[in-house]
Parts: C-alpha cells; sequence; structure tokens
C-alpha cells in the first residue's frame, strides 16, 4: 500500500482551488503544453503532514495505533492563501497554493514526523512547508506568464477553514491519476 497522513480540506476550499485551476490553466495555455503540466484532480488535494510511501498492509493497524496514541489537540485556524512554486519560478516543477496557519500545524507535523521515526519511517530532510500541489511541470523552465499569475495571486485567499483531525490515507496511482481512500481518522 502507499500510504500518507494528511489533513482534509472542506469543499469550499476545494471548489476554490478547483476555480483557481481553471483560470491558471487557460491563462497558460500552450506555455502550460511546454511545460508538461499535469493538473491535480481537486477532489484529491490535501494538507499532506508525512508521506509514507509503500508500507505493507500488515504495517497498517501499527501506525494507526501509534496515531491514535498521539491523542488529540486544540483546533486550530488555516488559511489558504497565495500562490508559489517549487523549487522557484526560473524553474518551476510544482505550483501549488499556500497555507498560512498558527505554530500548531508545524508542531502537528512534527508529532507525527516523530511517532513515525520511531516505527523506522525515515525523516522529512526539508522542514515542514505546508502548501497544496496543484500542478507538476515536466518540463520546468521560466514562463512570464506562470510568473506574473503567481506574483498577482500572492496576497489571493481561497478561504478559512479549523483543523480538528486528520487522517490515515492509501494512495492507488492509475494511468488517469492518483484514488485516494481515508483509511483512519484521527484523533478517533
Amino acid at each position: 500500500m502507499r500510504l500518507f497522513i494528511a489533513i482534509d480540506l472542506p469543499e469550499s476550499v476545494r471548489a476554490a482551488l478547483a476555480q483557481q485551476q481553471t483560470e491558471l490553466q487557460a491563462a497558460l495555455g500552450k506555455a502550460g503544453r511546454e511545460l508538461g503540466a499535469r493538473w491535480t484532480n481537486p477532489a484529491g488535494i490535501h494538507l499532506t503532514l508525512k508521506f509514507l510511501g509503500h508500507v505493507q498492509d500488515d504495517r497498517v493497524q501499527q501506525i494507526s495505533e501509534v496515531l491514535a496514541q498521539l491523542g488529540g489537540f486544540d483546533p486550530f485556524p488555516v488559511e489558504v492563501k497565495g500562490f508559489g512554486c517549487f523549487p522557484n519560478l526560473a524553474r518551476p516543477r510544482v505550483l501549488w497554493a499556500g497555507v498560512e496557519a498558527p505554530p500548531a500545524l508545524a508542531q502537528l507535523a512534527a508529532r507525527v514526523e516523530d511517532s513515525m521515526e520511531k516505527l523506522g519511517f525515515a525523516r522529512e530532510e526539508r522542514e515542514f512547508n505546508p502548501h497544496l500541489t496543484l500542478a507538476r511541470f515536466k518540463n520546468p523552465r521560466p514562463q512570464t506568464t506562470l510568473g506574473a499569475m503567481v506574483e498577482e495571486r500572492r496576497d489571493l485567499s481561497l478561504g478559512r477553514f479549523d483543523v480538528a483531525d486528520y487522517f490515515l490515507y492509501e494512495s492507488k496511482l492509475h494511468p488517469t491519476g492518483a484514488e485516494y481512500r481515508k483509511l483512519a481518522k484521527f484523533p478517533r
């Protein structure tokens, strides 16, 4: 199984993300095709806390038990705001929507990271950088149009919501895109 741990998004935020994707796709046009753009299905956009990768089926129960032991947390607000690219606009590989949140989000991600490390999953080498992936580009190179669109949307808010739980997900890859299934909810 291919697993990850993530926060789900409310439908209002998904709808706003889908609208932005439609506008960005149309504005990019030919440049998007030259970049080899692969757009994320809005129904599958989530806020990843930890990617686990391929895991034996018999470890799902152990992972769930460890996550359940982390216990609850006070709900905290998240705002989806602004856009950017990884690693940068000069070589865009990923187009993302930004996530603004209090330290509680990074603290939750750190707790999840620590608990999964104890189960033998490698620590993420990069610092936690919350974002929502909108597209991936196979041929990263500077695009004036993309840079302008990201800049004009720098302060655009796509909605706010409170985080009160997160999920263990299974991801199945298909030629048409990934299919996600929630395996467990935390806190229980």
